[in-house]
């Protein structure tokens, strides 16, 4: 599984909006503290249930609290057939840290 870091992820975000989708895994209680305001949030749990919502032709970069989960959706993604899954080293921290204070930091 690829792995990038959270400043990577943006650029990666930034250089190709239309290709891209950043996938925020956690928990809704745990995006009322810090939440990344493009990104499509489905919960870890519901990942296999929702998976139509994906789209298979964009790159998915996968991310958590600190990327333990988003790193096994990444590779539940990958044994589901997602071409182009990443996941996000840091989680929200790390984007918190190093691309914007201003998504605040999870507990």
């Amino acid at each position: 599984m690829q792995e990038i870091s959270a400043s990577a992820a943006a650029e990666l975000l930034q250089d190709n909006p239309d290709t891209t989708v950043l996938l925020d895994v956690r928990e809704p209680a745990e995006l009322e503290t810090a939440a990344v305001s493009s990104a499509v949030h489905i919960p870890m749990g519901d990942i296999p249930t929702r998976l139509e919502e994906l789209d298979r032709g964009k790159t998915i970069v996968c991310m958590c609290h600190l990327g333990g989960r988003s790193a096994q959706v990444a590779a539940y993604l990958e044994s589901q057939g997602f071409p182009e899954v990443i996941n996000m080293a840091g989680g929200i921290e790390a984007w918190a840290a190093t691309v914007d204070s201003g998504v605040g930091k999870a507990d």
